[in-house]
């Protein structure tokens, strides 16, 4: 099965071609780009589809970062990676960022659990615990700093994402820490999106409401016929 992956969920404009029959990623292409998803991600996948030395008519799946990430970044990658496969009629396969990120510190640190934790702003984290083997034992939900320092004083885990540090500090105890990032290495999606086969059609991860509101002072009132 070859596999195309795409993420958004933070800066990076991400995606790479998987060879899930041996396990081999073809190639990829990766810009930091902080916004500007929606602009680019053709021309990032085109670049992977280039690299990799195949067509989209070659493609057998699609797997996408789903989040917690940036809101206007998951939207642009979901619903790319379900346009597409809607056209080529294969799969989309939706990983979130904190399974992305737990199986990216699993490689380095094995048989331990695994905490992903995202600073969320407002003194909140976007966190998920995940045992030995990446089944999920809790979350993804939203935290309390407070809350997530007790949970991995409570199991000891590996740390990964943006919170990680914040918490292995305010815990005090020797925690490992794995990546840091706010999302995992795109090669990290592409296996586990080719381990989960097909599923429910990927959706937008939103763990709490966008940011940005409209503002109820410049809504005008109907006019009564």
């Amino acid at each position: 099965m070859k596999l195309l992956a795409i993420d958004c969920a933070a800066s990076l404009c991400a995606a790479c071609v998987y060879d899930a029959d041996v396990g081999v990623e073809r190639g990829r292409a990766v810009l930091d780009l902080g916004k500007g998803h929606a602009e680019h991600l053709m021309t990032v996948i085109d670049e992977a589809l280039k690299a990799g030395k195949i067509g989209y008519g070659d493609l057998d799946a699609i797997g996408v970062s789903i989040g917690p990430g940036s809101f206007t970044g998951l939207r642009v990658g979901v619903s790319t990676a379900r346009g597409l496969a809607l056209a080529l009629g294969i799969p989309a396969i939706g990983v979130t960022t904190l399974e992305g990120l737990a199986a990216q510190a699993a490689s380095a640190y094995p048989g331990r659990e695994l905490f992903a934790v995202l600073d969320a702003g407002r003194g909140e984290i976007h966190a998920a615990l995940y045992d030995a083997a990446l089944v999920n034992a809790y979350g993804p939900a939203v935290m309390t700093l407070a809350d997530a320092v007790s949970k991995a004083v409570e199991h000891a885990p590996v740390l990964a994402g943006t919170a990680a540090d914040v918490i292995a500090a305010t815990a005090g105890g020797d925690l490992a820490i794995g990546p840091r990032a706010a999302t995992a290495d795109i090669g990290v999606y592409a296996r586990l999106a080719a381990g989960k086969g097909e599923g429910e059609r990927p959706r937008p991860l939103y763990l709490r409401g966008a940011d940005a509101k409209p503002q109820a002072g410049f809504i005008l009132p109907r006019r009564k016929s």
